[in-house]
């Protein structure tokens, strides 16, 4: 019978949950794995003491409370996946403090299911002031309703704008907590850009959020260039997602020893089987080990589809790490981020070995177009790009490039991507060179562009439609979406360069963006 590892099963626990009560205490479980029957529950143990099956009862979804002793296989509990199960027990109240809870389930398909876990209980003050929250339906008009007043009345500030909106909030369900209105970013259109990818294949206009003022338009411009020019090659070389444990050990050797025991063939397959138990779309392609100190650090890559990944990658690495503590012979312990996956960060290991999809968008700017469309020669663009890399290498920035990321944001914020993975993707590799026709060519690489043309917030109904109008929605589109967001980026390399290059920059900021 297939054995659940320990530490997964610490998540059928709600951590929070244990409390005092009139006649006892209580805590909760929930059913974070999958659909099962429960044939029995027993063995209620807190701090050592095991509890008689006559004093403790289960609260089921629909409110039933039932004696554990009248949990069997002729009258079982079906429990779905996301159900909860409240655990009553009649006793003395639990002093303060952390306690230990144990307790069992007896399930159909993978028989004995014992949890244990530390919780602890404590005082809450009910002084402090708090945003309204309805725990039945908290996307309800009313609920909203009570919070947009309560904003009104905390802050003495008449919301005129928040509460207005065209979406449904029942769809922001699993994107944000506590919805009492949306933020209204203006949102502007470039293009067509031509796109010769090998997945973006065509014109696109692009959908731009942003409240920088001349940033559509330089990226119009860029746009241009690159049109008459025969349009932007776009490619994607790497796709991959990770998540970062650590193991920590008593000493080097040991550290050293346990990547020996993961790199083993056997074991390595059974880490693949376990992590991608958890999802049909998740793949573990490898796993990369650091070793340092006396602790080991593994970063296991995995190819996620068309979603951005790190919540699904997170799951896979849990349920794998869950294996490994298990399995492995010596002791050890860990963390499931060690923050060697550097996720909403910057990182050298990420431009080396890539987060997200490492995408090349590159094109060959014609000698007139530059002249007579961005005012400027291209042996001063070539020579301008030399010198500001030097720049960028003495400052140690991580964009030798002017500003790949305000198309990325710009796009993030419009397309549903989770906006603060611009911190990875902000990275850049500008390259030039002239060719012996006198003309430009000009590349670029974004080592670390995590995008997903499902899941998250591509649902959101603004953001799908914008993805809709590039046709980015949906299955086996997200390295087309990465191909035209390279593009449109190196677009707007060539107009903000062309424009240092030639002093048109203060003067277009002049024009179009100051509020004056």
């Amino acid at each position: 019978m297939f054995k659940i590892p320990s530490l997964l099963l610490r998540k059928l626990y709600t951590y929070g949950s244990l409390m005092n009560t009139k006649t006892g205490f209580r805590f909760e479980a929930k059913n974070r794995l999958s659909d099962a029957n429960v044939l029995g529950v027993y063995g209620i143990v807190v701090d050592g003491h095991e509890y008689e099956a006559a004093k403790v009862t289960v609260e089921l979804m629909d409110g039933r409370k039932l004696p554990i002793r009248e949990v069997t296989a002729e009258n079982n509990i079906d429990l779905k996946l996301r159900d909860t199960v409240v655990f009553h027990v009649e006793a003395e109240p639990l002093e303060k403090g952390k306690h230990e809870v144990r307790f069992n389930f007896l399930t159909e398909k993978v028989g004995k299911l014992s949890v244990q876990v530390e919780d602890a209980l404590g005082e809450v003050s009910e002084q402090r002031v708090r945003i309204p929250l309805d725990k039945k339906n908290d996307y309800s008009p009313e609920a909203i309703k009570a919070r947009q007043e309560f904003v009104e009345q905390y802050s003495g500030t008449k919301l005129k704008h928040i509460p207005h909106y065209s979406i449904d909030p029942e769809t922001t369900q699993g994107n944000c907590e506590a919805f009492t209105g949306v933020a209204q970013i203006p949102l502007g259109f470039a293009g067509p850009i031509q796109v010769n990818g090998e997945h973006a294949q065509g014109e696109f206009i692009v959908p731009l959020a942003t409240t920088e003022g001349t940033l559509v338009a330089s990226y119009n411009r860029g746009i241009k260039a690159v049109n008459l020019s025969g349009g932007v090659k776009c490619t994607v070389s790497v796709d991959c997602m990770q998540r970062a444990p650590v193991y920590i050990f008593d000493n080097a050797r040991d550290a050293r020893d346990f990547v020996d025991w993961i790199n083993q063939p056997a074991n390595m397959a059974r880490i693949r089987e376990e992590s991608e138990a958890t999802s049909s779309v998740a793949k573990l392609l490898y796993i990369d080990s650091y070793l340092s100190n006396k602790f080991a650090y593994l970063r296991f890559n995995f190819a996620t589809g068309d979603a951005a990944g790190q919540n699904m990658v997170g799951r896979a690495t849990f349920a794998a790490c869950s294996w490994i503590l298990d399995a492995y012979p010596g002791k050890t312990r860990f963390y499931l981020e060690s923050n060697f996956a550097t996720d909403k960060k910057a990182s050298q290991v990420n431009v080396m070995r890539t987060r997200g999809k490492r995408v090349t968008a590159e094109a060959v700017i014609k000698r007139n177009v530059l002249i007579e469309t961005l005012r400027v020669e291209p042996e001063s663009l070539y020579y301008h790009n030399g010198v500001s890399t030097i720049g960028a290498f003495i400052s140690g920035a991580n964009n030798n490039g002017a500003h790949s990321p305000n198309a990325i944001t710009a796009m993030f914020i419009a397309l549903g991507q989770d906006v603060a993975n611009v911190s990875e993707s902000s990275a850049g590799i500008l390259y030039s060179e002239l060719t012996p026709e006198g003309d430009l060519y000009i590349s670029l690489t974004i080592p670390s562009l995590i995008v997903a043309s499902y899941g998250g917030g591509t649902g959101l109904a603004t953001q799908r439609e914008c993805l809709e109008i590039m046709d980015c929605y949906g299955r086996n589109k997200a390295k087309k979406l990465a191909e035209i967001i390279a593009g449109v980026a190196l677009a707007g390399e060539l107009s903000l360069g062309a424009a240092i290059s030639s002093l048109d920059w203060v003067s277009s900021h002049e024009k179009y963006g100051r509020n004056r």
